[in-house]
């Protein structure tokens, strides 16, 4: 008997579970003809705000992590001629919202362990003309906020945290997109907190901040018709505000299952040869929006070994992925910038090694098992690259 395929990502199993919930209340806003902002995007924005942690913090609803991150960028007015230090191992909107609003990516590499920026590397990249760090807390874990904050503010730095991906986790007990001066969320459908399409937040303990975002997600204006700043057409629709509403309650106990199943692969996982589990840094706590493995080849950067595993688990009906194969500052739109293979050896290296696998709230033990006896077999195989 052929088993059932075990997906990267199934999204339909936390409807299933929500539908009671979601229906009734998507089809009250239908009825009610308020689709663009009201009181179902402001009812999302208080409740947000209020799950990471409430008091002066404001949060403001875009169209996707990528506009809240541009959003923030525009509101603290960084702009032409100013630097951006980034992550060199992250998705491609980490950086691409630095050159949206005319700014220069200055790319800092990563620790291999936890996939996050190095502390170390990031006072050598700070210029005179470097105005903030964009810090990306990949796939679900916290980036060593002390040590990243203490050098920022040493060199008068704004942080704008990169949080698309870690919604939920916490370094030193608190929330991520609260320790710089602006957190940036996604809502995509894949995230913990997932929409039914795009959807993006933006979060400060600045008034001031908060209003300017506000204004430049509707094209700028501080009231009806009159506009103040060059901004977006980015606002959080009504529908997708009413499903993140329903969902929200739940993100702390789907966050735990993760937990879990990252600790489940761990066991299941060890000292597998050629294998490397991810880690998590101290003082800092992981949401588990993937769980990243690396896998070594015969040489650092030879990603052989991990494609063939990639491709025999997809043989197997077992969905997996790489996130990414390329480091942002050799993506062909960065050639202008002068980046070289070497400059920035561990974003390389990660982007040679790693692959993501099966991570959902309803993946259960037994697909665990499956998944790891099946890389413990093929990795032990001669034939394996």
């Amino acid at each position: 008997m052929t088993e059932e395929p075990i997906p990267l990502l199934d999204l339909t199993g936390q409807y299933r579970a929500l539908a009671g919930l979601l229906q009734p209340q998507l089809e009250a806003l239908l009825a009610s003809g308020q689709y663009i902002g009201g009181a179902a995007v402001q009812r999302f924005e208080e409740q947000f705000a209020q799950f990471l942690g409430g008091g002066s913090l404001e949060a403001v609803g875009c169209n996707s992590g990528t506009d809240a991150l541009v959003l923030a960028l525009q509101a603290l007015g960084i702009q032409a001629g100013d630097e951006v230090l980034t992550s060199a191992f992250s998705f491609f909107a980490s950086a691409a919202a630095i050159s949206r609003v005319g700014a220069r990516p200055v790319f800092v590499d990563v620790d291999p362990c936890t996939f996050n920026l190095d502390p170390q590397l990031l006072e050598r990249s700070i210029s005179p003309r470097t105005k903030a760090v964009v810090v990306v807390h990949l796939f679900g874990q916290a980036a060593n906020m002390t040590q990243i904050l203490a050098i920022a503010r040493r060199h008068g730095l704004a942080v704008v945290e990169d949080c698309a991906q870690a919604v939920g986790a916490c370094w030193g007990g608190r929330p991520v997109g609260t320790w710089g001066e602006v957190g940036c969320f996604s809502f995509f459908p894949s995230k913990n907190l997932g929409a039914a399409g795009d959807g993006g937040a933006v979060v400060t303990r600045d008034p001031q901040l908060a209003r300017r975002v506000r204004a430049l997600r509707e094209h700028g204006q501080t009231r009806p018709y009159h506009h103040e700043y060059l901004g977006l057409n980015s606002r959080l629709d009504a529908l997708q505000a009413v499903i993140l509403s329903v969902k929200l309650p739940y993100l702390r106990e789907w966050n735990w299952r993760r937990q879990g199943i990252a600790e489940c692969y761990h066991r299941l996982l060890q000292g597998i040869p050629g294998l490397m589990l991810p880690q998590v840094g101290v003082g800092g706590s992981s949401v588990w929006h993937q769980y990243t493995v690396r896998v070594v080849g015969s040489e650092p950067l030879d990603s052989r070994r991990r494609d063939d595993l990639q491709q025999r688990l997809k043989e197997r009906g077992i969905g997996s992925r790489v996130y990414y194969p390329l480091p942002l500052p050799l993506q062909p739109v960065y050639r202008g910038l002068g980046y070289r293979r070497g400059d920035l050896p561990n974003a390389e290296l990660c982007a040679a090694q790693v692959l993501s696998l099966p991570c959902f709230p309803e993946l259960t033990t037994c697909q665990q098992e499956r998944v790891a006896a099946a890389i413990a077999e093929i990795l032990s195989e001669k034939t394996c690259p």
